[in-house]
């Protein structure tokens, strides 16, 4: 983000209304190389490619405000390498991380990974600190320390079903687990932060939280987040959950996060009932059926009825429901941001 989106995040996040409203759009590998006609692998490993390919998006889209901005990824083999997990690539296709965890004793054995050092996480810094300086030309920064939540991570390296489980099963290595996993998250922002002082944001993206029942959620979700939330001192917190599930709004506050980004199975106005007023809702347009799959006129329909029952915009960032879905062509991204701009 340049420092005048920068600056208008924080004053939509203040409860400021901005005119017209801003369009924010989380991109990263699904969407990103797919779009500008290159493989997944390359985006990863080539550093010029991964910078031209996000400039590319900047320059196409100047005013949108791409979130989290010049994202140093790997897909979701991010964290789960730090703790060993073997990483399987594919050229059009998404990595995968191979589970490493089967027993209560190895939840309960897990050791911290070592930010600075394991896994692909140096990658990613070095990455940053290659580009930093064409980002700054650019007019631009990096803005937000990113990964992935502690229950994500945990459902990464032991399999979704088999961690649900594990929380009715065997609680007290789950949170053995979970401690371990955000003992090692506090340490990865605070690297990135220390890396890069531009940084006032953090990400964290974690869609298994939403899964979860209200007491599951109070024990093993809420107190690892707002851990998590809290390592680095920070303007912005901003939360990926696009699961089928309402749990986590009414706790938003409480975490400490001020920017939410859900599923489009929940309306905006049902968001801020639920939210309240203190947090910045990003969403909420389906990603795969209407913005990547839908025509410019389905896209058109779609934002004037996310938008037009809302009768207070502030805090509303419009975007969609999650990140950009793969094959999301331009011509849908222009009639989004069209027909925002078009709304008062």
């Amino acid at each position: 983000m340049n420092e005048q989106q920068w600056s208008q995040l924080l004053r939509v996040v203040a409860g400021e209304r901005i005119q017209p409203l801003p369009v924010g759009l989380i991109i990263d590998s699904p969407w990103l190389p797919g779009w500008a006609g290159h493989s997944i692998t390359d985006y990863y490993t080539s550093e010029k490619l991964w910078l031209e390919l996000n400039l590319k998006a900047i320059r196409q889209f100047p005013n949108v405000w791409f979130l989290p901005g010049f994202w140093s990824e790997f897909g979701m083999c991010t964290e789960p390498s730090a703790f060993g997990a073997k990483c399987i690539w594919h050229d059009h296709e998404l990595p995968f991380a191979e589970k490493t965890i089967e027993t209560p004793e190895q939840m309960a054995a897990l050791r911290k990974p070592n930010a600075r050092e394991d896994g692909l996480l140096p990658f990613m810094i070095k990455r940053m600190e290659h580009t930093r300086a064409a980002i700054g030309t650019e007019g631009h920064a990096i803005r937000f320390a990113v990964a992935r939540g502690p229950l994500n991570i945990a459902s990464f390296l032991m399999g979704a079903t088999e961690f649900m489980m594990a929380l009715k099963e065997s609680p007290q290595e789950a949170h053995a687990m979970l401690n371990t996993i955000t003992e090692f998250l506090c340490d990865w922002l605070r690297l990135q932060k220390e890396r890069f002082p531009t940084i006032e944001g953090v990400f964290l993206l974690d869609d298994l939280a939403g899964f979860l029942g209200k007491e599951d959620f109070e024990e093993f979700a809420l107190p690892y987040l707002k851990r998590s939330f809290a390592a680095v001192d920070a303007k912005a917190r901003f939360f990926h959950n696009d699961a089928h599930g309402l749990i986590c709004a009414p706790y938003l506050a409480e975490i400490g996060i001020n920017i939410f980004n859900f599923s489009f199975n929940h309306s905006l106005t049902e968001m801020q009932h639920l939210c309240g007023d203190r947090v910045t809702l990003l969403g909420n347009l389906p990603p795969r059926d209407v913005m990547a799959l839908g025509t410019p006129d389905d896209v058109r329909r779609g934002v004037r009825a996310m938008l037009e029952p809302l009768t207070d915009k502030r805090r509303l960032i419009p975007s969609v429901g999650g990140g950009v879905s793969p094959k999301t062509p331009t011509a849908n991204i222009e009639a989004f941001i069209e027909t925002v701009a078009g709304m008062a």
